[in-house]
């Protein structure tokens, strides 16, 4: 996982990367929903799971690959509280 760029601070609402040491997926911009916030927390990066899954399988994997890759080494990663977190969203939910 890589850290942001200043450059891509307007992705996170007003979040500056570095003042709050995001961390990044490299390769995975576009699959980045926003940063989430809890008490007592650090913000940190938040990632669309169909979106990866769907990004994975476009480069060759097949589903069941995709998501074995993804449960071993993305979610399964542990970057320290930064670590990003994976939505997987509600269909009936409207933003």
């Amino acid at each position: 996982m890589g850290d942001l760029s200043k450059d891509s601070a307007e992705m996170f609402g007003g979040f500056d990367p570095e003042e709050h040491a995001l961390k990044t997926m490299d390769g995975y911009d576009d699959c980045i929903v926003g940063v989430v916030e809890q008490f007592g927390r650090p913000p940190i990066v938040c990632y669309s799971k169909p979106m990866v899954i769907a990004k994975l399988m476009k480069d060759g994997m097949s589903e069941e690959e995709a998501e074995e890759f993804w449960s071993f080494n993305q979610i399964g990663a542990y970057w320290g509280e930064n670590t990003p977190c994976f939505l997987s969203p509600n269909p009936r939910a409207r933003t």
